[in-house]
């Protein structure tokens, strides 16, 4: 019987590890972009619920990224460097093929390329070198400012580069990872249904071949739609306010465990590289703004994306999207953290939060699309970025601070 119940608590732990250990992510290629540049997106999904984005002064490259609050340093999630080299990782659980303990250390090694690597060219030489066993089952999502993209299947000892520009590999224009490697044990692995949500999403989007950030975060971070049950919560037909409101967290893209939304919009062959700009929102994506960062401003960050001060290490853009997560998310009793209140989060009336905060996001965009347009051609302007900077977080919090006081 104990034996029972301990093979019950680990199976439980494990359970857990595996759904906050989950992300989703795609590289959209420049061939399905209105302006040729490509994007990498990481969906996160953690057991640590606060976020935020750090500048880092690395070895030959600088660099912006974001961090778990608590870190203490050389650990990151998803970044870009003074190089336009770009990195995100999603932890793939069919590659590994060893029985070495000491793994999770993707965080170390994406810090570490990022401050060594210029290239694509130079992240393979990288993984060639870097000390064995690497500590690592993941899918590595990269793209250079030379037109480069890949993800790299990864493990402890070995890589597979699977090439995003390649027509065999990625004949639509993408590819899309969640929890699982193509080149892994078959039928191993996670996210299978989260995979083909977005599969399902983008393959009808990739016709027009006008994916953009705000589409990316409106119509995948932010979606209800389900592919295995065939249903969009968001569509008035399927509307959870006809019955309790109540619903299951399960396999959507956006979960009870997701943490933050970050795309990094590359630039073209010959452009500025510090013309690479990375989208994030932190905390709950559906309950989140997005804000553009770029490596050049170093320091000189939206304070609501960066810690508050040496006292309080959270950023205030995640704590107040916490916030509306756990309205979202009240029961606690029993298994009732499985279940979310829908209608708070969007709702027939056009008042649920993510409802109220695409209308603040856009007008982030407002100010900061023309700027970015206006950089690309004579460079970016530190005095501008301060002035976007500080309208970004007048908005961030008005938005917050309207609906925290309804």
């Amino acid at each position: 019987m104990k034996k029972f119940k301990l093979l019950l608590i680990i199976t439980l732990l494990v359970f857990v590890w595996n759904e906050s250990g989950a992300c989703t992510s795609a590289i959209i290629t420049g061939k399905l972009t209105p302006d040729g540049r490509a994007l990498l997106w990481k969906h996160r999904d953690t057991g640590e619920d606060n976020n935020r984005i750090e500048y880092f002064k690395g070895k030959k490259y600088n660099f912006t990224a974001l961090v778990n609050s608590p870190d203490k340093g050389g650990v990151i999630w998803i970044g870009t460097n003074s190089a336009g080299f770009s990195i995100m990782n999603t932890a793939s659980y069919n590659l590994k093929d060893d029985n070495v303990k000491e793994m999770d250390r993707e965080g170390e090694l994406m810090y570490d390329a990022l401050s060594e690597c210029k290239n694509i060219k130079e992240f393979e030489q990288f993984l060639k070198k870097r000390k064995k066993p690497m500590g690592v089952e993941a899918n590595f999502g990269v793209i250079d400012s030379e037109g480069g993209a890949a993800y790299f299947e990864t493990n402890n000892n070995s890589f597979r580069k699977i090439d995003a520009n390649d027509p065999a590999i990625a004949p639509e224009g993408y590819l899309i990872y969640t929890n699982y490697s193509y080149t892994g044990r078959f039928n191993e692995g996670m996210g299978y249904i989260r995979y083909q949500n977005a599969r399902d999403i983008v393959t009808k989007k990739a016709i027009s071949r006008d994916i953009t950030p705000e589409w990316i975060f409106n119509s995948l971070s932010r979606s209800y739609y389900h592919s295995q049950m065939g249903i969009n919560l968001t569509d008035e037909k399927f509307s959870p306010e006809r019955a309790s409101g109540w619903v299951i967290d399960q396999d959507f893209i956006p979960r009870k465990s997701s943490t933050a939304s970050v795309i990094v919009q590359g630039v073209k062959p010959g452009e500025n590289v510090e013309m690479t700009t990375m989208w994030v929102v932190l905390g709950y994506p559906p309950a989140g703004i997005a804000v553009p960062v770029w490596v050049k401003a170093g320091e000189e960050l939206p304070s609501v994306l960066v810690k508050e001060s040496d006292s309080n290490i959270n950023a205030y853009a995640c704590d107040m999207a916490l916030k509306l997560k756990y309205k979202t998310f009240s029961l606690k009793r029993g298994s009732g953290g499985r279940y979310m209140y829908f209608p708070l989060i969007y709702n027939n009336s056009g008042n649920g939060y993510m409802q109220i905060l695409q209308n603040y996001e856009k007008n982030v965009l407002h100010y900061s699309l023309p700027l970015i347009e206006k950089w690309r051609k004579e460079g970016l302007n530190l005095k501008e970025v301060q002035e976007f900077n500080n309208r970004a977080d007048e908005i961030v919090k008005g938005a917050y601070a309207s609906l925290l006081n309804l």
